[in-house]
């Protein structure tokens, strides 16, 4: 098979389900990924013959795009904050929206030696980002999913920072310690949102790292204030990523645990997408 035969399948086999410019990200990484070919090689090698295995993984490819799994489950990684993450089903797919929340904390945080938690960390994007971006940073990081757990270490070992990892539940946290910063994006998605989510996540990624109940949809943001409140340094800072429904709600919530300056701030699209508050 040739690398323009390989290109012509993908591109017949799946432009029924990927939108066109999805598909030429999608056979993009395919390409990085499988064929070991960039951009450039990709423009010029299109007479190239490819290995005897790549007609069967591209079948293979093919299959599991069109059941909806996700891309980053099959090649086993994500794009994340200019670095490359380990994924499996355990964890999340780390999300745009998600770099920006990384982005505002290293913008509004520019001092060094902060020691900062990250709240239900599942890959460690957020926690591995912030200990590369800030300045001698000392990261914690905790979730209750072992497997997750394992994820974030292999990612921490792979992009060479130092995180300390412990099992605990957002919902019940072990005894406050002392930070300058807490981070979390946990759970969010209301069960009743479920059936408007696309099948590639709704299907494959981890329903405990998404779901709340409908009658609860601050469940998790009830654990983290009064935890934050006691953790925190005065003058410290929280970062959370929100359901954009539930702004308001989050904003009494932190205003009432003893938080000033809260903010309630959107992404890149418009929607409210993030909360931030100071500790008195």
């Amino acid at each position: 098979m040739k690398l323009k035969e390989a290109i012509e399948q993908l591109n017949s086999a799946l432009s029924s389900i990927i939108e066109p410019r999805e598909l030429q990200a999608v056979i993009r990484v395919i390409c990085e990924d499988i064929f070991n070919y960039d951009q450039v090689d990709v423009a010029l090698r299109q007479e190239s013959e490819l290995p005897d295995f790549v007609p069967q993984r591209v079948a293979d490819i093919i299959a599991r795009l069109r059941r909806h799994e996700p891309l980053q489950y099959i090649v086993g990684h994500a794009r994340f904050h200019g670095h490359q993450f380990k994924v499996t089903p355990a964890v999340l797919i780390p999300r745009p929206e998600t770099e920006q929340l990384v982005d505002l904390i290293v913008d509004e945080n520019p001092g060094s030696d902060l020691r900062v938690l990250d709240m239900g960390t599942g890959s460690g994007c957020i926690a591995i980002s912030l200990a590369r971006a800030l300045k001698f940073a000392q990261v914690d990081a905790f979730d209750i999913s072992r497997d997750a757990l394992a994820v974030a270490r292999d990612n921490a070992a792979a992009l060479k920072v130092r995180v300390r990892l412990f099992e605990s539940d957002m919902l019940s946290p072990q005894p406050p310690g002392r930070y300058d910063i807490i981070v979390s994006n946990p759970p969010y998605v209301c069960w009743s949102e479920r059936e408007a989510m696309d099948r590639n996540v709704k299907d494959y990624e981890p329903g405990q790292a998404l779901f709340v109940p409908d009658n609860d949809p601050l469940l998790f943001y009830k654990a983290i204030a009064p935890y934050a409140a006691q953790s925190l340094e005065r003058g410290g800072r929280l970062y959370l990523e929100i359901n954009q429904r539930f702004g308001s709600e989050v904003k009494r919530l932190l205003e009432a645990a003893g938080f000033n300056d809260v903010r309630i701030i959107d992404d890149s699209y418009g929607n409210p997408r993030f909360a931030t508050a100071v500790m008195k």
